[in-house]
């Protein structure tokens, strides 16, 4: 779908006593070296330089180029009237050309020559003489054929390393097998013999019969890597061979036998082909071969027989360095081919200047690294042509409503056209081809797509094309325009203007190009733009709204552009734009964005992209713009979208198609051709030739939103529809403006199918912030501001169902829809079942209603209800209205088995109306309901029974709270039943309220409510030894269970009399205050020496030890911990358990520790995972994954090893942050008693012991501070932004592993920053005595 587009034509006229012979390139300058000379008249050769930015007007001689060096090449073969270059080749490293003439001389020119070295020097010479040379394409190896059928392999030093001698042995190199298909004798005879022959072999056989008009020239070609070259020469005067050596000179293949068969030979540089020319009776072929020296498929050249004769007698052939065009070189012109689809296109002729009496063809070069310029030379009185073109695609608008897609396709003298939004015809066919009378150069579409402009040598004509007719019919010729026929003006590029101005760019002599505008309706033409002298343009294209032309010109080396705006018939007003890029780019468009500031979109051929002065991207292979994005491809095969904002503010997306709606990945090679924004699509080009159309999500987003905007609702949920986008945007977009035009949206949409499928697809969660919001058009300032568009749902977790966003839709269909009973009553039932949860009773109710009315449309209501929910389900919702007839309607459309429920219904329709009731609920187990409907019956013991059996005792209660005798034997009942669950407290209470004391108190000692429990033993009569018996059980219970000794010493001392034991208790459990007290209260003052200070020693003895045993542990974990976090930063993928060989690349001496062990997770011993790839990368499987294949028991086993924290472990870190942290909270319930144990010590006069207690706590506390943030790795920021962190944290879901795998997992977030596990607990600090500080 791509034409050729000239952006770069200088031309030279020669006027030079010497013709000019050859020319090169010097790649490191672009300048272009030539030889001029030696004729019969003066065997003189000149070695000249064109320099890159030399140009001039007039005709010129040789001497207007830098002269290089020239000398005298008299011809050493006496049968050629002067000598010839055969090769010319420049060395840009060394500053050498290299000269082969066909006289035998092998000439080097060195420009600088270095001391002891000649500035021309004859290296070598062929005695006999050559007939072709040609270097190979690492400048390694020069290939030369002599006139004595030999080919030799010269070095770049010029020494001779291989001789070939051609012999008609080597025919026999390639054994083409012949069995005489074609011949009379080896024919099948009869009716049938057409049908019986082989397709596969021709029906006629060559034999290699010359051609009438072959030169007798050698060729010589190299392929694109240097390792074969091939040559095409004359065998014996009988028939042309072509010859494929080895790089070490091995013939490898000869050609088979072709008749007509010429000597122009290229071998296409990727190597899978040779073409060459062979001359038919009635036609003139381009036939390929392969190495092999088969044939492979051809093409006709286009010619008539007049053609034939006049400029087509010599052909030559010459692939391009990227082997995208094949230049074909006629007598005065050329021709560039390229093939898409197998199909080979004539993109462009361009006519040669010629001297009236040239006879020697022309010299072509491609350029050896810029793969569409080329120079051509011709001799007397010829010109010097330098041209550049690129690849463009001639499109249409891409602007709503003109974006039919139209696309031109140049071929030759027919013209291609195809509206891909109406028909999509593959390459190389077309909805259209529109024949011409001479050979395409340019074409151009009117902004709304009707009229063509197309551009020829001679004059260009205006089409009329019908898009509106179906079928669309072959454009109709306008009118037509004649250009100027001097043989120097050279037509370039034509561009449409709105609908009647057409503006060509063309050359109008050596040095001059200018625009030229030409109004339709006047037929008048006036000259809008003439370049200056330093200046060249390179093309010219229409704005995107056609409200100026762009152009672009070249001074000295860097393209910048220019617009030019009419003004009146003859005026124009020419702007300079400047914020083009600082580098030249080929390709632009230029948009108008909001209050009409333009934006240029330019590219390089390097595929760098810039909008203005601005590179948004490196990668980018084609782009094309609309109204609202900036579409491009790249490198990486992605298609991507740029919201079109100010320049500052464009975004270009990430290469992350899988989670931005904005990339989206294409085949490899595609390449943009159109896109149509009102159908949403995007065609693209594969490199093999064919189309593809798609529909990106980000295009289709912007028109849907584009739809909502104005009200277009039914356009809107089309397009959701056929694009599978969730219909929950159509409300989420703008939630305010869709339930204040309910109505509205019930009346575009209409088909109750349509509304149905909206109200079914109805969901909480806010898509325009979820799946869609990537692709809307944000920006910057606005989010920098805090204004971004919201929208007035919140999210569902923060909503109670009833507010639901999915309940108040379908409220409000509800409402816009109740009056519509008749017609839309399929969609009340819809809303009604929609809703979350689905509200059945309400539709099975509004059914009910219906049936008094019509009973065929509660069937229809009914059958749509089974249709949209379970069937059972909702027979059991109809069964729990008590109304059977509705139920029985449902069961008959639910297709149930009428043997499961005719007989229960018969059943429940004979029983009164409540026991009908109890009966229903019963089977739908609305136990609770059932128990009412006993109540109302009067059945006290079957209540009872009923409330046993299904643990209805609180409802039970509730319904006989005002009828004491039920209620006493219920909750008498209950307690049983809680005491059998273990519920002791609960029991012993309701024992207690039915005064039941001895079944109490024994609960309450098992809830170990020791105050309540020795209350309900005295109620009920204990004996005293017995009450002493249960005290003293109470408090051995709370002494060894519980560790209530404050509560155990309140029992000796008010129930048991034992003073002494509760002082003990109590200074087990450090209140040496309230034991003292207790012994002074009652006389016992000389035992406080005895008891407390005991007590005193032993609180102090463990408090020490417990401190001790602390600072031992951080002593212990601490540098562990330090030292497994330096290895983990270290190596993180050894610590980890990734592949040991992907360390170091070869697997061998990986400093991986040997004392950490690995969880025995596939994630582990994947080959070449790493921690990073192990849980976003597939295994290669198809199925489920190796991670979920591991079973319950390998997560247990997991979760053992994750708690033991085993040293060596991948779980050891985090047990010991753990470990620390358990620690902390051991120290912060010390303070408490160290405090109170530090008072106590004091009062008894203990002040040394009371000092080291403190002390021992004081430095713990000092390295508990000091290690924290270290273990927990927190700093005062990170704390700030913990409440950030939560809300900021990206859905894994989809990554996080299972079972085993994921103990794994989680071990590894809990230990990475910001994770919950990671926070700081709290350090309590302690208050220093006053009398010890």
């Amino acid at each position: 779908m791509r034409n050729l587009k000239t952006v770069h034509l200088t031309e030279v006229q020669l006027q030079s006593e010497l013709p000019l012979t050859t020319t090169a390139w010097d790649t490191a300058s672009d300048a272009i070296i030539c030889t001029f000379g030696p004729s019969e008249l003066s065997p003189v050769i000149e070695l000249r330089r064109k320099r890159q930015d030399a140009a001039f007007a007039d005709q010129v001689g040789s001497d207007a180029f830098e002269l290089i060096t020239s000398w005298d090449a008299p011809c050493p073969l006496p049968d050629l009237p002067c000598d010839r270059v055969l090769s010319l080749h420049y060395f840009a490293d060394n500053l050498t050309a290299c000269l082969v003439l066909e006289g035998g001389d092998i000439i080097i020119v060195r420009e600088e020559p270095l001391p002891g070295e000649d500035k021309i020097e004859i290296l070598g010479s062929v005695d006999v003489g050559i007939t072709a040379a040609a270097w190979s394409p690492d400048e390694e190896l020069l290939a030369i054929t002599t006139r004595a059928n030999t080919f030799l392999y010269m070095t770049r030093e010029f020494e001779n390393v291989a001789e070939i001698n051609f012999s008609p042995e080597d025919l026999k190199a390639s054994q083409h097998v012949s069995v005489g298909w074609g011949k009379r004798e080896t024919q099948f005879q009869g009716k049938r013999a057409k049908a019986l022959r082989d397709p596969t072999v021709p029906e006629k056989v060559d034999e290699g019969r010359m051609s009438s008009f072959d030169d007798g020239a050698t060729t010589i070609s190299w392929r694109g890597d240097g390792a074969y070259v091939a040559v095409n020469s004359v065998e014996s005067n009988i028939r042309r061979v072509i010859r494929v050596y080895s790089r070490e000179g091995t013939l490898d293949s000869v050609s088979e036998p072709v008749d007509g068969l010429e000597s122009a030979l290229s071998w296409r540089p990727y190597g899978n082909l040779m073409a060459g020319i062979q001359r038919l009776h009635d036609r003139v072929d381009v036939v390929f071969f392969e190495r092999n020296g088969l044939r492979h498929g051809q093409f006709t050249l286009r010619l008539t027989e007049e053609e034939r004769v006049l400029w087509a007698t010599n052909i030559h052939l010459s692939w391009n360095i990227d082997s995208t065009v094949l230049a074909v070189r006629f007598k005065d012109r050329i021709q560039f081919w390229t093939m898409g689809n197998y199909h080979y296109y004539l993109k462009q002729e361009v006519p040669v200047v010629l001297g009236p009496e040239t006879q020697s063809p022309f010299s072509f070069r491609w350029h050896p690294e810029k793969s569409l310029r080329f120079v051509s030379g011709c001799a007397e009185a010829g010109s010097i042509l330098d041209m550049d073109s690129v690849f463009d695609v001639c499109h249409g608008s891409t602007v709503i409503p003109n974006d039919v897609g139209a696309v031109a396709v140049i071929d030759g003298k027919t013209l291609k056209l195809t509206p891909l939004r109406l028909a999509g015809a593959p390459p190389p066919m077309a909805h259209n081809e529109l024949p011409l009378p001479s050979n395409i150069i340019d074409v151009a579409f009117s902004k709304s797509g009707t009229r063509i402009a197309v551009l020829m040598n001679n004059s260009f004509s205006i089409f009329m094309w019908c898009l509106k007719s179906r079928p669309v019919p072959c454009p109709i010729l306008e009118s037509s325009h004649s250009l100027p026929e001097k043989p120097e003006s050279r037509p370039r590029q034509i561009a449409f203007f709105n609908e009647n101005e057409v503006y060509i760019l063309r050359n109008d002599g050596p040095n001059q190009s200018l625009i030229e505008r030409t109004t339709l309706e006047t037929r008048s033409s006036e000259i809008a733009y003439q370049a200056s002298d330093s200046e060249q343009l390179s093309s010219i294209f229409s704005g995107f709204d056609h409200d100026k032309l762009w152009f672009s010109y070249t001074k000295g080396t860097q393209i910048s552009y220019k617009t030019i705006a009419p003004l009146s018939s003859d005026h124009f007003e020419v702007t300079t734009w400047e914020h083009s890029p600082a580098v030249n780019t080929h390709w632009a468009r230029a948009v108008n964005i909001s209050d009409n500031k333009p934006v240029l979109v330019t590219m390089t051929r390097t595929g760098s992209l810039y909008a203005n002065k601005r590179l948004l991207a490196k990668n980018c292979t084609s782009f094309l713009v609309t109204s609202a994005h900036l579409l491009f491809t790249t490198s990486q095969h992605l298609l991507k979208f740029v919201h079109f904002t100010t320049v500052e503010e464009m975004e270009v997306p990430a290469d992350t198609p899988e989670t931005d709606e904005r990339c989206r990945s294409i085949e490899r090679g595609g390449r943009l051709v159109t896109v149509m924004p009102s159908k949403f699509s995007v065609i693209l080009q594969m490199p093999r030739g064919n189309l593809e159309t798609i529909y990106p999500r980000a295009l289709v987003l912007a028109g849907v939103r584009s739809f909502i905007d104005n009200r277009n609702y039914r356009s809107a949920f089309l397009a959701c529809r056929s694009q599978i986008v969730d219909l929950n945007i159509l409300h989420d977009y703008n939630p305010t403006q869709f339930m204040e035009n309910v109505t509205l949206f019930i009346d575009q949409v209409k088909k109750l199918e349509f509304i149905d499928e909206f109200l079914s697809r109805l969901k909480e969660e806010d898509v325009s912030q979820t799946l869609y919001k990537d692709t809307l058009k944000i920006s910057k300032i606005e989010a920098a501001n805090g204004t971004l568009p919201t929208t007035d749902v919140e999210k569902p977790s923060q909503l109670p169902s009833k507010d639901s966003k999915v309940n108040r839709i379908c409220d409000a269909f509800l409402a816009a829809l109740s009056n519509h009973m008749d017609t839309n009553l399929q969609n009340l039932i819809t809303a009604h079942v929609c809703k979350s949860p689905p509200d059945l009773e309400a539709g099975l109710e509004l059914v009910a209603h219906l049936r008094e009315k019509s009973p065929e449309q509660a069937e229809d209501a009914i059958e749509h209800m089974c249709f949209l929910t379970d069937a059972n389900r909702l027979y059991n919702h109809a069964l729990g209205l008590y109304d059977l007839e509705l139920t029985l309607l449902v069961a008959q459309q639910s297709q149930r088995d009428p043997r499961e429920y005719l007989s229960f219904l018969r059943k429940l329709q004979k029983l009164p109306e409540l026991r009908r009731k109890f009966e229903i609920d019963n089977f739908l187990t609305r136990s609770d309901k059932a128990l009412k409907h006993l109540h109302a019956l009067g059945e006290y013991d079957e209540l009872r029974a009923y409330a046993i059996k299904h643990v209805l005792y609180k409802e039970a209660l509730d319904l006989y709270k005002y009828q004491p005798e039920q209620s006493k034997d219920i909750t008498q009942v209950y307690a049983t039943y809680l005491l059998e669950q273990s519920k002791y407290k609960e029991a012993a209470i309701a024992y207690e309220s039915l005064s039941m004391y001895e079944d109490a108190y024994k609960c309450y000692q098992r809830a170990h409510r020791w105050r309540e429990s020795l209350f309900c033993a005295t109620m009920a009569s204990l004996s005293a030894d017995e009450i002493r018996v249960h005290a003293l059980n109470l408090a051995h219970t709370l002494t060894e269970e519980t560790r209530d000794y404050s509560a155990a010493a309140q029992i000796y001392a008010e129930h048991l009399q034992d003073i002494p034991t509760a002082a003990k208790l109590l200074c087990r459990g450090s209140r040496f205050d309230e034991a003292t007290r207790l012994l002074a209260l009652h006389g016992r003052q000389i035992l406080v020496p005895e008891i407390v200070d005991q007590g005193l020693a032993d609180a102090m003895g463990s408090m020490t030890d417990l401190l001790a045993d602390c600072r031992s542990q951080l002593n212990a974990q601490v540098p562990r911990l330090r030292e497994l976090r330096v290895r983990r930063a270290t190596d993180p993928l050894a610590f980890f358990g990734g592949d040991s060989t992907a360390a170091t690349g070869n697997g061998v001496d990986a400093d991986i520790p040997d004392n950490v062990s690995l969880a025995p997770t596939d994630a582990s011993t994947l080959a070449g995972r790493s921690m990073f790839t192990r849980y976003t990368g597939g295994t290669g499987k198809t199925g489920k994954t190796g991670s979920s294949r591991q079973t319950s028991r390998g997560r247990r086993r997991e979760e053992r090893k994750r708690a033991r924290g085993k040293k060596g472990t991948v779980y050891e870190e985090e047990y010991l942050v753990n470990s620390v942290r358990r620690l902390f909270e051991r120290v912060n319930t010390a303070v408490n008693e160290v405090e109170t144990l530090v008072d106590s010590l004091l009062r008894r006069g203990m002040r040394e012991r009371a000092a080291a207690v403190e002390k021992a706590l004081a430095e713990l506390l000092g390295m508990c501070a000091e290690c924290r943030e270290e273990v927990f790795e927190t700093s005062a920021p990170e704390k700030q932004q913990d409440a950030d962190r939560e809300e900021e944290a990206p859905n894994e879901e989809a990554l996080v592993p299972r079972r085993g795998d994921a103990v794994f997992w989680e071990s590894v977030l809990a230990t990475s920053e910001g994770s919950k596990a990671r926070e700081a607990p709290v350090l309590k600090q302690m208050k220093k005595s006053a009398l010890l500080s």
